[in-house]
């Protein structure tokens, strides 16, 4: 079932439709949400995964359960070396593609056209130019997308449904994962042994493009180390967009490491 971006009738229907659809899963497990929306929309249905510990608990019940889903990474050029070598071991123990999608300019080539180092100048730029462009025309074409953010993440999420549209990308966006904690994640992984970026035990809570990303201290907020020094705290990527009639859109936040 496709979706639009428009607030006429049809649109406003199938908001109903899915904000029923959230309440009916408000508190069930991952796994069956997960479900249901495979069930719903595979195999137009995506998810897109930057490796850390939440999408690596999607990542694994995804495969545990065998579900149609498109399964995917940003690969921006400034991974960092640990995240490249997590994303190969998870393909090999999982047995399956996790596709690369990436910006039309490598590195360089942004270098020469907007100049060296951009993520240090115009950060929002860099992550559009290397995050959201990338991911919208990888989500086109699809029905739904599956995220792995949480409530605690940041006071932004805190805000997400279950099962909500997502106006920036014109598509469904469910999150299996909103309402659990940092410790249920990672007593998850730590249950079904699933590997982890070692980032993680050196003091980065959230491991994004190694440009942009920093260890955290004790008693840091764990996003701190994201942007460090600015007020911006995401990509974009699932930022919500303005709209004019707040009434007509659906009411649609990492953590310190605990024991990896």
């Amino acid at each position: 079932m496709g979706t639009t971006d428009s607030d006429g009738p049809g649109a406003r229907g199938e908001d109903s439709e899915l904000e029923e659809a959230s309440r009916a899963l408000e508190g069930r497990a991952p796994a069956d949400i997960l479900a249901w929306a495979a069930g719903r929309y595979a195999p137009r249905l995506a998810f897109a995964t930057a490796f850390g510990p939440e999408g690596l608990v999607i990542l694994d019940l995804v495969a545990r359960h065998r579900l149609a889903v498109d399964v995917f990474t940003l690969d921006t050029g400034l991974l960092f070396p640990e995240t490249l070598a997590l994303w190969h071991t998870l393909e090999r123990r999982y047995g399956l593609e996790i596709r690369a999608v990436r910006p039309a300019l490598t590195v360089e080539e942004q270098a020469t056209h907007h100049g060296d180092a951009l993520w240090s100048r115009e950060p929002d730029r860099c992550c559009g130019l290397r995050k959201l462009d990338p991911l919208r025309e990888a989500l086109a074409g699809r029905d739904a997308w599956l995220t792995a953010i949480r409530r605690e993440q940041t006071p932004e999420r805190a805000a997400a449904s279950v099962v909500e549209r997502d106006r920036r990308y014109g598509l469904v966006k469910v999150n299996p994962l909103l309402a659990w904690s940092a410790d249920e994640v990672w007593g998850y992984l730590r249950a079904h042994d699933v590997p982890t970026n070692p980032l993680h035990a050196a003091g980065y809570p959230s491991i994004g493009c190694w440009p942009c990303t920093s260890p955290v201290a004790a008693g840091e907020d764990p996003r701190s180390g994201r942007w460090r020094g600015r007020a911006k705290t995401e990509c974009g990527l699932h930022s919500r967009p303005r709209v004019a009639d707040p009434e007509r859109s659906l009411t649609v936040p990492v953590d310190p490491l605990k024991g990896a």
